[in-house]
Order: structure tokens, then sequence, then C-alpha cells
């Protein structure tokens, strides 16, 4: 059975990324989200502590976490591992500041690709560098399996040509993980993961987005011209399994899509206390013991969003939990990514709307967090590509059979 009790050797790196949050993150938050596209150049001190952390087999925003007790002997009981310590790091860096939390050198979502699918050998090379995630293209957002960025293999070099938009953080990482097709004849069977340095010849910034929400995190425009990449850059292996379709890449969502589920439960969880003052010094009286019917309609709201945030808490907690315990969590990685998207922007909008003119206004931090949320319910899978995932794993159908 899962153990629901915070595990205390996990106790010391949550305070430290809860400190971080408080100290570092909120006293900038709306600095930077004023200052879209300016550098967070107060992050740069935190490099050598987040080195340090990954040298000690912990993360500070958990998207490089999930292989850490790999090597580890299985004694056939539970345990709570990397995947457990970056869910709930993560959680308390978002309390602080989703943006910020996104633009951590060395915690870029590619670290996650990494994790996932990389020889232990690439693991070793790559194991310390910066890197963001190039899926997305123009003509395809959620729909993975439509890349058509291609990786030609010429000599011992790929060349990549594409065109990946949204890369988070694209411009400020050291590396970026290149989605792209080894073979179009192959479908889907042939999307592999490359891992290419930012500096590279015809690897071309085209722009950075002016967005809604997260401004303190770049989201770019990159161009592939002929890009090249030593072999050995291809994560995992350079095999076209169609009996096994793209699922080596696919890993990498069960890793990523959780951490996104946290990073809305601890933006949630920001609006949520920040409404319980508000109501309180409003004087509305939270019972906990009485029945939504005999409270006021802001007590009996407070209570409905705070139990939504619980349950979305649990159902990620239970995805990193499953992978710790090399349990299969494609469905529950998709469960509470869902559930924590959707929930995170219900919530923070309401909060918004119940703190009245104050949850409007630049005063507090409350209309940010709610604009910050709806990417949450956006990138690493849409809401409806979520629950298409989990009907097909319910279902046991196939992508092709359940559209």
């Amino acid at each position: 059975m899962i153990n629901l009790e915070l595990p205390k050797k996990m106790k010391a790196g949550i305070n430290q990324a809860h400190q971080a949050a408080a100290e570092i993150f909120r006293p900038i938050s709306r600095k930077y989200d004023l200052a879209e596209h300016e550098r967070p150049v107060e992050l740069d001190t935190m490099a050598s502590l987040v080195e340090g952390m990954a040298d000690a087999g912990q993360s500070m925003a958990g998207a490089s976490g999930g292989r850490g007790d790999s090597k580890k002997k299985d004694t056939g009981g539970v345990k709570n591992g990397g995947n457990m310590a970056s869910v709930l790091n993560v959680i308390e860096t978002c309390w602080g500041d989703v943006g910020l939390t996104l633009s951590i050198p060395y915690q870029g979502l590619g670290n996650a690709a990494v994790a996932a699918v990389a020889t232990d050998e690439q693991l070793e090379r790559f194991g310390k560098i910066w890197a963001s995630m190039a899926i997305t293209e123009p003509q395809f957002g959620s729909d993975s399996a439509a890349v058509a960025a291609t990786a030609k293999l010429d000599g011992d070099e790929y060349v990549l040509n594409g065109e990946k938009i949204f890369v988070t953080a694209g411009e400020r990482s050291t590396h970026v993980v290149v989605w792209a097709s080894v073979d179009k004849s192959a479908g889907r069977a042939a999307i592999k993961s490359f891992v290419v340095p930012r500096d590279t010849p015809g690897f071309e910034l085209v722009r950075l987005e002016h967005k809604l929400g997260i401004r303190a995190s770049d989201t770019a425009h990159f161009i592939l011209d002929n890009v090249r990449v030593p072999k050995e850059n291809l994560l995992g292996s350079p095999e076209v399994d169609t009996k096994k379709s793209f699922g080596g890449v696919m890993a990498t969502f069960d890793n990523t899509r959780p951490m996104v589920a946290a990073m809305a439960v601890g933006v949630a969880r920001a609006s949520l206390e920040k409404l319980r003052e508000v109501l309180t010094d409003a004087g509305v009286d939270l019972n906990y013991d009485a029945p939504a019917w005999a409270q006021s309609a802001a007590a009996s709201e407070f209570v409905r969003l705070e139990s939504d945030w619980e349950a979305a808490y649990l159902m990620t907690l239970r995805a990193a939990w499953m992978a710790d315990n090399k349990q299969p969590n494609s469905k529950e990685a998709s469960e509470c990514k869902a559930k924590a998207g959707r929930m995170a922007t219900d919530l923070t909008l309401r909060a918004v709307e119940l703190a009245g003119a104050y949850g409007y206004s630049e005063r507090d931090l409350l209309e940010k967090w709610a604009r910050d949320s709806k990417i949450l319910d956006i990138f690493e899978g849409t809401q409806q590509i979520q629950q298409l995932v989990v009907a097909r794993r319910e279902l046991g159908l196939s992508s092709k059979d359940l559209k």
C-alpha cells in the first residue's frame, strides 16, 4: 500500500526548496512577471547549489529526477526515491513561482527526457547539462506522433532538419532535447530524441514568445537547418522497433507529467493559502464539521476547492510513488496531470473572484497565479490528450482504435 506520510529523508530537501521559494522566488516574482524575457540573474547563485544537490542524488525543481534509485538493490519492499523527491520539491518551488522554477539552471524539462530514456553511459555524459525539450511543431501540439522534423544518419553524425516551437527555457538552456524521425516510412516507431548543444551551427533561435503567464521563463522558437550532432547523442537505442512503437520516447512523459501536475499543485496551494487569509480577514468562518448548505457561499466554496486540491495532490504522489517502485504509471501520470491541471486553473481563478478587487489587482500575486496556472493544463499534453490516454489504458485500446 502507498504510504502517504512524507519520508523523513526527504524533509530536508523539501525544507530547502521551500526556503528558496520563500526567500528568493517570492520577492522577485512580480519583478520578472513585469520584465518578460529578462534573465533572472538571482537564480545564477543557485547554480552551484543545484549542482551540489545533483551530486548528492537530489533535485531542486525535480525535472531531472527519476533515475537515482535504478542501481540500488531491490529489497522487494516499497520505497520513495528520485521521483517522489522531485515531485515534493517542485511543489515547494512552484508555491514560490512557476516561471522561476522553470528557469532554475540544470533543471530543464529536457533533463527528464535524459533521465527517462538515456543509457547509463549517456546519463553519465549528459547528467549535468541544462536541457530544454523541443517536441511541438507549427503543425501539431499534443499529438507527438505527428513529428515532422527529420534526423538522417551521415557517417558518424545525425543531420537534423525541422522547426520547433514553444520550447520552454530554450534560450537559456545549454542543450535542447529535440524529437525527430530517423525514418518517416516507419511511422511513430522511428521518432527518437537527440541532445543538441545550443551553440551547434544551424540551430537558429527565431524568436521568444510573449505569453499570458510564466513570463519569467523564456519560450523559444527554433529552426534546425542541417544541424549536425554525433550519433551518440541519440538518446537510448537507435533501433527502430515497430512492435514497441515509440514507447521509449513516450516514457519521457511518464516522468514529466507528474512534474507538471506537481507544478499545478504548488501554485494552487499558494492561491489556496492566500484565499484562506483573505476570507479569514473578512470574517468568513471555515467550519469543516458543518455541511456545505449550512455555511456561507464563500466558506463552502473554499472547502470544495481545498478538497479538489487534496485529490490532485494525492494522485500526483501516487504517480511518483509508482515510478519509484518500478510500476507502470502511464495511466496514473496522465490522470494526475489532467486532474491537477484542471484543478489549478479552476482554483486560482476562483480565488481571484472570491478575493474581489484585491484578487484582480496587482496588490498581491493572486491574479498572477491564475495566469501562470493556465499553461499547466496545456503543455506536456492538453487536458483532452490526457483524458484520451486514460481512456485508452482503461479500455485496453491502441491509439489506432481510439482517436
